[in-house]
């Protein structure tokens, strides 16, 4: 059974960081790609931060300059360096891992506040 396990949430006032991480458990193969969704209350699901196994990188507008995403030391991990937070960053901050077959699971969420 595949599962995500996602760390590094929390509050943090507009113009700080974070640092979010995920790794995947219960497969033997590598992903073809991991990334970071979020959703905020009130709306939609959507990208922040993709990543492939060759390395392409794909990035939402709102976030670029600001986030970067990179892959862990263990296989199939990924992380997302979060600066200059803003308080419209504030959501429901996913994981997600897709394989190469088309099926992708979601870690449970790790929640992100921005706020002073």
């Amino acid at each position: 059974q595949v599962q995500l396990a996602e760390s590094g949430g929390g509050l943090v006032q507009p113009g700080g960081s974070l640092r979010l991480s995920c790794a995947a458990s219960g497969i033997s193969f590598s992903a073809s790609a991991m990334g970071w969704y979020r959703q905020a209350p009130g709306k939609e699901r959507e990208l922040v931060a993709s990543i492939t196994n060759d390395n392409k990188l794909n990035y939402a507008n709102s976030v670029k300059g600001r986030f970067t995403i990179s892959t862990g030391n263990a296989k199939n991990t990924v992380v997302l360096q979060m600066n200059s937070l803003k308080p419209e960053d504030t959501a429901v901050y996913y994981c997600q891992l897709l394989v190469t077959t088309g099926i992708f699971w979601w870690g449970q969420g790790t929640q992100v506040t921005v706020s002073s």
